[in-house]
């Protein structure tokens, strides 16, 4: 009797991209469900009870991390975080989030389906680039230790406060995250409501000392 094949959940904000990534994984998966945002992903998530999930690490809604966070506990699913970024912030975070491991999207199909079987088992999978780079992350002596604020502080939250820390205006931060100024202006006000901050230059100051920008 054949192996049953792997039941995912693909999340993922851009259509065209979930589109492809389902044609390179052919039949070698069974795809349950999809969704395009935070909100989206942990009912799909839920609703499916998938052996992995490919997520995306940047999502509207708070971003992958965030996805984890709700989840956390309450599925039995494996995490695979398929991402362009390869960014130091983005991997910890995810891995730190409950990730099993983390792959780039310049990963080839076969080499994605078998990913995903590696994590389904239980094993901790990276792509070569990043296997080494998390290794260290996690063994140096001055990985600094959880920190409570910060951790309430979702992905896009985060992109927001860097961008503020480097002194880009609203209009500026909502161009280059391709959101609105309304929504720039909401993260900002959640995350100083978090902080117990007052304004952004003292976001500014809190995002610096947490080597941040």
């Amino acid at each position: 009797m054949s192996e049953a094949l792997k039941r995912v959940v693909l999340v993922d904000d851009h259509q065209m991209f979930r589109t492809g990534v389902k044609a390179e994984l052919g039949g070698g998966v069974e795809i349950v469900g999809e969704a395009g945002d935070v909100d989206e992903a942990v009912a799909v998530i839920r609703g499916t009870q998938p052996d992995v999930v490919l997520l995306d690490v940047h999502l509207p809604g708070g971003g992958g991390i965030e996805v984890l966070r709700r989840l956390h506990g309450a599925v039995t699913s494996k995490f695979l975080a398929l991402s362009v970024s390869d960014a130091a912030e983005d991997v910890i975070g995810v891995v730190r989030g409950g990730a099993r491991g983390y792959v780039t999207k310049t990963i080839s199909g076969p080499e994605l389906t078998d990913a995903i079987g590696r994590v389904a088992e239980g094993d901790a999978v990276f792509s070569p680039r990043l296997a080494g780079f998390v290794l260290d992350a996690f063994a140096a002596s001055d990985v600094p230790a959880v920190d409570p604020e910060l951790d309430q502080i979702t992905q896009r939250e985060r992109d927001v406060l860097r961008l503020i820390a480097r002194g880009y205006a609203y209009k500026e931060i909502a161009k280059e995250l391709f959101i609105s100024v309304k929504t720039v202006e909401t993260h900002v006000s959640s995350v100083l409501r978090k902080l117990q901050l007052s304004n952004r230059h003292e976001l500014s100051r809190w995002a610096a000392a947490r080597r941040l920008v």
